[in-house]
């Protein structure tokens, strides 16, 4: 009877065992990748509500202690909108702009959008032109349609014309929506560019 018992203890345990390493194979912490593709696409939080919370401790780690850009970032916007955390709108703030001083795009991108629109703080469209023009000569094809519309609007300096057109003319838009966009504003951005100018914001990046 004993060894009944004992048998039936152990296969309760590894059943327990197998049920948690089961658990832990469907909630990881994200890769790099993954978390950069989720930032992309606005969907960091709802990934972070999605997996209940768990992840939090693991976010946090990666963030303080590993100090990774995406994740510092993550843990940043977790503070900012109270997201499975205690919400400190001022250290979120705090953490955005630490990954936008290590280089995040997103980053740079969301507090472009925070100081256009005065989300959390003071709208400040110089402040936001700034974050915006360093995401945008990087790549981040967001912070190019709104840096230009900033340019269209009136902001910042005609010399910043021929940069802003040439890396948004040059990038690669697979939506057509946001290429139909971004045709307008380069259309409209070019009425105050000299011709010569236009030409050679026109030519390919490698040349």
């Amino acid at each position: 009877m004993k060894k009944i018992i004992q048998t039936l203890l152990a296969f309760s345990l590894l059943s327990n065992i197998n049920a948690i390493a089961e658990e832990y194979e469907v909630i990881q912490v994200y890769t790099q990748d993954e978390l950069n593709l989720l930032i992309s696409k606005n969907q960091h939080l709802q990934r972070v509500k999605a997996d209940e919370c768990q992840l939090v401790q693991d976010i946090e780690a990666h963030a303080l202690k590993v100090q990774e850009p995406s994740y510092v970032f993550l843990w940043g916007d977790m503070l900012a909108w109270g997201v499975c955390v205690e919400r400190d709108a001022k250290l979120g703030m705090y953490y955005i702009n630490q990954a936008a001083e290590q280089g995040l795009l997103a980053a740079l991108e969301q507090l472009g959008r925070y100081y256009n629109k005065g989300i959390l703080v003071f709208e400040d469209k110089h402040r936001a032109l700034t974050y915006f023009r360093e995401a945008a000569l990087q790549g981040h094809l967001q912070a190019q349609i709104s840096y230009i519309t900033l340019l269209n609007e009136g902001y910042g300096s005609p010399h910043d014309y021929e940069d802003a057109y040439r890396v948004l003319y040059n990038n690669v838009i697979s939506n057509s929506q946001t290429k139909q966009k971004a045709k307008v504003l380069l259309a409209n951005l070019s009425k105050n560019m000299p011709e010569y100018v236009i030409q050679r914001a026109q030519k390919p990046d490698n040349n």
